[in-house]
């Protein structure tokens, strides 16, 4: 199991997070968005924290638009909680890092 930060594609999105026997925390974003990069140490954290329990998965909008266009991303950074394949919780816009612990928490 991986104690770092994910990315997923349109090819590997089904395979790598609504596969996954683990909650699983999806960051879509972009490399120009500047929240994103605000968050994307706390998230590299959680990935250590979190290893062996939960995954943390990012998605580039700009790279992977089926994706994004599948869950409806219309602004970035946008969280999405998956457990067994479903959406279990969202959020959107820039967070600390306990606030995506909780996102997180609430799946487990």
């Amino acid at each position: 199991m991986s104690n770092t930060v994910l990315h997923a594609t349109d090819a590997d999105f089904d395979s790598q997070v609504l596969a996954s026997d683990q909650p699983v925390l999806v960051d879509f974003w972009a490399p120009w968005c500047g929240p994103c990069k605000m968050i994307a140490p706390s998230l590299d954290q959680l990935a250590v924290e979190y290893a062996g329990k939960a995954r943390i998965v990012k998605v580039d909008v700009d790279q992977n638009q089926q994706t994004a266009m599948k869950y409806h991303v219309r602004s970035i950074p946008m969280l999405l909680v998956f457990k067994n394949g479903q959406v279990q919780n969202t959020h959107i816009g820039a967070v600390g890092k306990a606030q995506l612990a909780q996102l997180i928490d609430k799946a487990l």
